[in-house]
């Protein structure tokens, strides 16, 4: 390329690298060919897919009396149809430090407390598909991938850009178009490879000066400025974590892409519909393991011929028209959840098993509907965490969602005790 490269152009690619640093003490090995990366048996992926809002609660929820394998699948689960053996409806579970309303992803995966950092008016912690990339994301260029949707159709969702918190409470960037995600997973580097490496030196060598001169100025500094400076450091070494996984799968070329670049003027269902395929695709070319999708609900609806926003209609009233809008939103989302369970089980790996059965997927909201939060609604479907899968799983009134979460966790081999809030597995859903 003829136009110069600054240190605010490397910091962007570097970010569009990866999601989250890979650090040298986990084992993150140098990768000099695709062969080198290719696992010996399909490795466990995991897969978060949060709706916002909610769902309509009259018609999306089985019966809890209808407990167990033989239920009866509710209106807004109909699409599922084909798929009942492979998915469980799971209620009763609740954040117990839920008290946003209109923020249906921000603590969803992680069940935080919002004010537990005193002095401070948001807190977050780290969200369950971190916990994940941590022990996946050493073994794939994408430490973990999150897909999101543009500024105008965030309500809902509350804060942040994704439904991906890291260690830190901090949120993480998302891919937010189809084309974006396209190109980082299967776009050719333009960069000649000498330049590349030029330029992730020279961005060594300003970030090394940037630290020098931050640890000149910790002399004499209050505690507040104290607190200040350790996070700086820590963007600091978060940066560099970047670049050193930047630089180890430089030389490794990105994969062929089993699908055509996408119109990225697709819009709403269609968006949503294409953008699964990207994700199969992600996977299926095991670029990552992790993958969040903070899906569009504004969009959503215009797609589907619908008046209103994804906060009006989340305020439905029986017998109006936003109740109607509601439905037809959730009948979309689960024929859509639909084909991409297709997808799943139509895709092979290596040694002829599915993809569905290397997967484990949730699909939900922190929020009920309206302003519920208690018994938000959550789906799990794939066979990659060995889960008892077909069943309406009815559990005892506010247990943590974390339970779910740290159970599809374990399910998938990832080694952690408790997550968040958790008291323990769901063993009720382990298989």
């Amino acid at each position: 390329m003829k136009s110069p490269f600054n240190r605010r152009h490397l910091l962007r690619g570097a970010g569009a690298l990866i999601a989250l640093p890979a650090l040298e003490s986990i084992g993150f090995r140098r990768f000099t060919s695709a062969a080198d990366i290719t696992p010996a048996k399909p490795p466990k992926r995991i897969i978060f897919l949060g709706i916002g809002y909610g769902v309509t609660s009259e018609t999306w929820f089985p019966d809890i009396n209808d407990k167990g394998v033989g239920y009866k699948l509710p209106e807004g689960l109909k699409p599922l149809a084909r798929h009942k053996s492979d998915f469980t409806i799971v209620q009763g579970c609740k954040h117990h430090f839920s008290r946003q309303a209109h923020w249906g992803s921000t603590y969803w995966l992680t069940g935080a407390n919002q004010y537990g950092t005193p002095g401070q008016s948001f807190s977050n912690t780290i969200s369950a598909d971190q916990v994940a990339a941590a022990q996946f994301g050493e073994h794939t260029r994408f430490t973990s991938i999150q897909l999101g949707t543009d500024a105008d159709d965030r309500n809902g969702h509350g804060p942040g850009t994704s439904l991906a918190w890291d260690q830190r409470g901090k949120p993480l960037s998302a891919w937010n178009s189809l084309l974006e995600t396209y190109l980082k997973l299967f776009g050719a580097d333009d960069i000649p490879l000498a330049q590349r490496r030029a330029m992730l030196a020279e961005e060594r060598s300003v970030l090394d000066s940037v630290l020098i001169e931050a640890k000149d100025m910790q002399r004499g500094l209050t505690k507040n400025d104290t607190d200040k400076l350790d996070e700086y450091f820590q963007s600091i070494r978060d940066i560099e974590t970047r670049l050193s996984k930047a630089e180890k799968w430089m030389d490794v070329p990105k994969s062929k892409a089993p699908l055509e670049e996408p119109d990225n003027v697709l819009v709403g269902r269609s968006e949503i519909e294409m953008m699964y395929k990207l994700m199969v695709a992600a996977l299926q070319t095991d670029n990552t393991r992790v993958i969040t999708y903070r899906e569009p609900g504004s969009r959503l609806l215009r797609s589907l011929g619908l008046n209103g926003n994804a906060h009006n209609v989340s305020h439905y009233r029986p017998g109006a028209v936003t109740e109607k809008s509601s439905k037809t939103r959730d009948k979309a989302h689960s024929e859509l959840l639909a084909g991409l369970i297709d997808q799943l089980k139509a895709t092979r790996e290596a040694d002829g098993s599915r993809l569905f059965d290397h997967v484990a997927l949730a699909f939900g909201s922190n929020i009920r509907s309206i302003h519920y939060l208690e018994n938000p609604p959550t789906l799990i479907t794939g066979r990659g965490a060995n889960l008892k899968l077909g069943q309406n799983l009815v559990l005892n009134e506010g247990t943590p969602l974390n339970n779910v979460w740290l159970t599809m966790l374990q399910g998938v081999g990832v080694n952690v005790d408790r997550h968040g809030d958790s008291t323990g597995v769901v063993k009720e859903l382990q298989g």
